[in-house]
Parts: C-alpha cells; structure tokens; sequence
C-alpha cells in the first residue's frame, strides 16, 4: 500500500526524486515540448488579471524556461527561480545568463526559505504533483503578500492513463505510475490553506510517439520517474514487460502510440487579512487591495 500525505496525494522519496531530476537536467530541455507548451498557457492567462507584481516566485522552474518569460513579461519585477534539484537551478542559471535579473536557487516547495509576504506573485508549472499540495499551499499562502495570487498547473488523474492500463493488462499492479489528484481534492486543499476564490479547469493532451521505447525515454529524459516509496525495486521480468509492449502497442492510432496527459489549471489569491506568527492580525486598507476582473 502507498504511503500518504495529509492531502491524500501518495508521498514521495525526496531523495530519489531529487536525484532523478538531477541526472534530468541535461536532457530535460530537449524533452519539454509539453512542459513548455503548458507553461505558455499558464502565463498568457494573467493577461485578465490586474497585476503588476514587484516579486514573484516561479516554484518548480526546471531549467528556468518559465522563470524567463516571467521576467520578460514584467520587466520591474525581481523573479526567483526555485527547484529541488540543484542542476535543475544551476542549468536555469546558466540559461539565464550572468546580467540576468532573476535569481536561482535549489529549495524543497514544502519548506521555502523566504519570509512571510515576500512575493505578490507565486506561479508553479506541472511541479505540484511531485508534493505533498496541502504542504506546498500552505507554504505559497504564507510567503504571498496579502491578496498576492497563485496560479498554477499540475496533472490529473488520467494522466498516462494508457501506461497504467497497458503494465495492468500485463498482469503488474505495482505503481508504475504515479497517483495523481483529482481537481477537487486540490481544490479542497486550496481552501483548506487559506486562499480564496480558486478557479480550476482541465485540458487533456495527447503526444504520439513512433513506438513504446519512445515514451519511456521522454519520461526519463524529463526525470519523471517513479519516485514512491511502493516502486518496485527488482527488474521486471522479460515475460512481463514483453506483455507490457504487446498490450501498449495494442492501443497504437495511426502508426502511433499514444501518451494522455491531464493538465490541471488553477489559480488562487492570498486572504486580504492574515495572522502572524505571534497571533497577530494583519490588515490591509481597502484602497491598498488589488482590483480583480
């Protein structure tokens, strides 16, 4: 049985997740295509939100793709790259250059190092889903300025629906493929940290590749390996993972296999009023909170 967390997401070895990603940093860009994609409809949705932030927290910036265009889009703002895997921030780093504005650092999502109501802006792409999210919110609530915004993306259930149901026909219910959470627990988890007015919505991708060989390779490529303690930590056996092809191969389209992912959008904004570590309450003045439309 899976371990796991206080949101009900399947907990993670740390260790290995952050090795994983690490031996990743290499190849993760070439491998990025959705990544890449999601990220760029992540931030052309604050294009209906009235927001000129003066510091923002990209969490889970990878090789820092999204961290740049945050800065080229605003262009005063101080914007800090954070990442679990130190060659995931040190590759970001590099990207950025040295006159750069935005700085880069590696630090768990769970426990970030900055003081409370210290960005106006946290922004996460396809990070959540390596967390325990109850952790992770309650660490972007905290760390947001009163009514500073959160927006986000993770997958969703049906993710890699097709991997799980191939190594499932092959007789393995071993957790291949991680548990992923659906809309409204995260949505629940939101509400429970505190934040206010969460918006949600689902978009499914579907990339195509020329044979299984293929996918796994994309998956390890982007360092998205198993990283639950239930992994099993023998080989496969031959007859098994032959099984595994045959039953994957069996869903190929068109001369394609295929490899579903769900992408979960949200966005949420930090309490207007708050309190402090020593029980105090924190107000801010009604011509000091941000309009939304």
């Amino acid at each position: 049985m899976s371990t796991t967390s206080r949101s009900g997401a399947a907990s993670f070895d740390k260790r290995r997740l952050r090795a994983q990603f690490d031996r990743a940093a290499p190849t993760f860009d070439k491998a990025a295509v959705l990544p890449r994609t999601v990220a760029d409809r992540l931030i052309e949705r604050l294009d209906v939100v009235r927001l000129k932030p003066s510091r923002i927290l990209d969490a889970g910036c990878g090789t820092g793709y999204g961290t740049r265009a945050l800065a080229r889009r605003y262009r005063a703002a101080q914007v800090i790259g954070l990442d679990v895997a130190t060659a995931m921030a040190a590759r970001a780093r590099r990207k950025a250059g040295w006159l750069a504005r935005s700085r880069f650092l590696s630090a768990d999502a769970e426990r970030l190092p900055f003081a409370d109501a210290s960005f106006d802006l946290v922004l996460s792409n396809l990070m959540l889903q390596w967390v325990d999210p109850a952790a992770a919110f309650a660490e972007f609530v905290r760390v947001l300025r009163p009514e500073g915004l959160l927006v986000f993306t993770t997958f969703g259930p049906d993710t890699l629906q097709e991997l799980r149901r191939a190594w499932r026909d092959a007789g393995d219910e071993a957790p291949h493929v991680h548990t992923f959470l659906d809309m409204h627990d995260i949505g629940d988890a939101l509400v429970r940290a505190g934040f206010a007015d969460p918006v949600m919505d689902v978009e499914r991708f579907t990339l195509t590749y020329p044979d299984v060989p293929a996918v796994m390779r994309d998956l390890k490529a982007l360092g998205a390996g198993n990283a639950q303690p239930t992994k099993r930590h023998g080989l496969t056996g031959r007859a098994r993972f032959r099984r595994f092809l045959s039953a994957y191969e069996a869903m190929m389209q068109e001369g394609r296999v295929p490899a579903t992912y769900e992408v979960v959008y949200g966005h949420a904004w930090a309490p207007a009023s708050r309190r402090t570590a020593d029980g105090q309450t924190v107000r801010i003045p009604i011509d000091k909170i941000r309009r939304r439309r």
